[in-house]
């Protein structure tokens, strides 16, 4: 890895000096770098990933997803308003208006490169939506859209956790894992993380169920079967969400599977990559 990283207040990664990029401080205006981070700028690639964070998480978290990937694929990682370099603007708490926005600031940046769609948790339904934007707004969505560790669209909880006082965020924080206990014991980091669940829950809660929308395009879902966001039947209802392919991936542990199991999802994605553009060329 070049620079360093470590666990971040937002249950990501810190990068170092020398550990990537933010897109639009290289002068390049299409990217909007407030919004899209790349640690591992790949711009000949022939595919780009775009990943969504989970509710309360930053850009950084998919920072070792990026270098596993890189430099065979281009990753996006978007950055939500409310935490990190951008926890002076707040948190989006309509989740349309959210969606609204990632996707104007996806437009900005498309280049004409097949993109993948990579969310987790409150991401996998953030990634849905934009998804769903560019399906109706340009007739393509996505070349494919993997979800991870969420209900499908349809099957959403709502919730109340968002109502809590601090002690009750802490203790969602606590059952879900992701967050590295050190940073809720420091008064300051406590009340930016909390501040930024606070408001990704409000969003993501409120949000209502979507029933008969469907993707023009592959869907995977990935979870751990000891999620306690997610059963396997809430996982199994991404099916109804999509006309192509649907695959459904279960890994021991729980919402956050993937910290342990980062080179396997590495390798769907990869794999998935690779049947893309076999089916590319094939289609020439």
């Amino acid at each position: 890895m070049t620079g360093s990283a470590k666990k971040d207040a937002n249950g990501g990664t810190t990068v170092g000096a020398n550990g990537g990029a933010t897109v639009g401080a290289n002068g390049d205006e299409k990217y909007p770098g407030e919004w899209i981070h790349r640690f591992h700028p790949t711009d000949d690639s022939e595919f780009r990933i775009v990943c969504f964070p989970h509710a309360g998480g930053a850009a950084s978290y998919f920072y070792a997803l990026s270098e596993a990937l890189a430099p065979g694929l281009d990753v996006l990682t978007v950055q939500y308003p409310g935490r990190q370099d951008r926890r002076a603007e707040g948190c989006v708490e309509n989740f349309a208006q959210l969606a609204d926005l990632t996707y104007a600031a996806l437009r900005r940046a498309d280049d004409g490169r097949p993109t993948v769609f990579f969310g987790h948790s409150m991401g996998s339904i953030l990634a849905f939506e934009v998804a769903r934007r560019y399906q109706d707004d340009t007739g393509a969505p996505p070349a494919w859209l993997l979800a991870s560790g969420y209900p499908a669209p349809s099957r959403l909880r709502g919730g109340t956790v968002h109502r809590r006082d601090e002690a009750g965020l802490i203790e969602e924080l606590r059952s879900v894992g992701g967050t590295d206990p050190v940073y809720l014991e420091n008064k300051h980091l406590r009340t930016a993380i909390l501040e930024a669940v606070r408001g990704d829950y409000t969003a993501i809660e409120t949000h209502p169920r979507v029933t008969g929308v469907r993707l023009d395009c592959p869907l995977t879902m990935l979870l751990g079967d000891d999620d306690p966001h997610t059963t396997v039947a809430e996982a199994e209802a991404w099916r109804d969400h999509t006309t192509g392919a649907f695959a459904l991936r279960v890994f021991e542990g729980g919402h956050f599977y993937l910290d342990e199991y980062g080179e396997d999802v590495a390798g769907i994605i990869s794999d998935t990559v690779r049947d893309l553009s076999a089916a590319r060329e094939a289609a020439r």
